[in-house]
């Protein structure tokens, strides 16, 4: 049975010893069901994947050669708009002004 408290999340409440251990259990398999979930996640994070065809390689390398110009293309605007409010906080070149 559940009952509900003041911040109406649901609480268990348990009558017999049975339900209790019958709920260990119950959370026990959830527990090495999520176990087991987790440790085939990092197994697969650090094996080694298949070589990629020649075609996969040369579409993999253009995603990414366009990936990183929009990267450079959208910091250069940032860079060029913003860079005026970096002077208020003393990063930014002080334009019209030389170091010597």
């Amino acid at each position: 049975m559940l009952t509900t408290t003041e911040n109406t999340h649901p609480t268990p409440q348990y009558d017999t010893l049975g339900e209790i251990r019958l709920r260990k259990e119950q959370l026990a398999d959830a527990l090495e069901r999520d176990s087991e979930k987790i440790s085939t996640m990092w197994n697969d994070l650090f094996h080694k994947k298949e070589d990629a065809t020649k075609g996969e390689y040369i579409a993999s390398l253009v995603t990414h050669s366009i990936t990183a110009i929009d990267a450079f293309l959208l910091m250069r605007k940032l860079m060029k708009n913003y860079s005026g409010m970096l002077s208020l906080f003393g990063l930014g070149r002080d334009k019209g002004k030389k170091k010597r």
